[in-house]
């Protein structure tokens, strides 16, 4: 279809290259919503795909005790996360390792690294190790189904392999920015484990701009929460080697 513009005898094309590009993510009549490109968009948009970081992780109690962690976090690519523990002083030193689906845990002064589980947490609270060595959604889920909720949408998720710790995730969205608002964790037969809410977006620099608070909560464990702060966040690059169990007792010396 071509129009004529007013006053300058041009014929120009109706812009029909701007609806197609609406339409690639979200529902457009006979346009087909690609649910898992708008995962990989918005696992972009949280984290480039190697970066340095570092977290407070806060544990709260249902009589309001609260016990605070700080962890520097590295990742490289699909499979690779690791995080050193900066403090509590009596966790200091200790380091995690993620290298796909395989976890361990290395303290100062133990002959070799422990294998941990996803389900496990080093921290306590309601984060496992999961939620703390975490890879990207679109790694994990693959999307069966986009629910349109007006300006939201909810990502449908399944698990892709049976080693994760969730096996179906809900994320609701921000269709306008692609960015997580609240994420259910679910089994396989659609009991809620828990509850990540995204909060407080923060313009990090380097084109980062997400929100800087993950709070979680669970049915299992009532009146506790987690609350997971970022900062710092920074795309890096980092050696393989970084990422071996031969290296994860020196994982401070990499820190800038």
């Amino acid at each position: 279809m071509r129009q004529r513009t007013p006053g300058s005898g041009r014929t120009v094309v109706f812009p029909f290259i701007l609806v197609l590009i609406l339409g690639f993510f979200f529902n457009l009549p006979g346009q087909q919503v690609d649910g898992n490109a708008i995962l990989e968009k918005m696992d972009r948009n949280l984290n480039p795909v190697s970066y340095e970081a570092y977290r407070k992780l806060v544990n709260i109690e249902p009589n309001g005790r609260t016990k605070e962690f700080v962890l520097y976090t590295i990742k490289k690519g699909a499979d690779k996360v690791a995080a050193l523990f900066l403090s509590p002083a009596s966790e200091n030193g200790r380091s995690t390792l993620r290298l796909e689906d395989n976890m361990w845990l290395y303290i100062p002064n133990v002959a070799k690294p422990i294998r941990i589980t996803s389900l496990q947490s080093v921290v306590g609270g309601v984060f496992n190790n999961s939620d703390i060595l975490r890879l990207d959604y679109a790694v994990e889920y693959s999307v069966e189904k986009v629910e349109d909720l007006g300006g939201e949408s909810v990502l449908h998720c399944k698990a892709r392999t049976s080693a994760v710790a969730y096996d179906r995730l809900n994320i609701r969205f921000e269709e306008k920015r692609l960015l997580p608002l609240q994420i259910d964790c679910l089994t396989e037969a659609g009991m809620l484990i828990k509850t990540l809410s995204f909060k407080e977006i923060k313009d990090f620099g380097g084109g980062i701009v997400r929100p800087s608070v993950i709070e979680t909560e669970s049915p299992l464990y009532k009146g506790y929460k987690s609350v997971m702060i970022f900062a710092n966040i920074k795309a890096r690059d980092f050696e393989d080697e970084v990422f071996t169990l031969t290296f994860i007792p020196q994982l401070d010396s990499i820190r800038r």
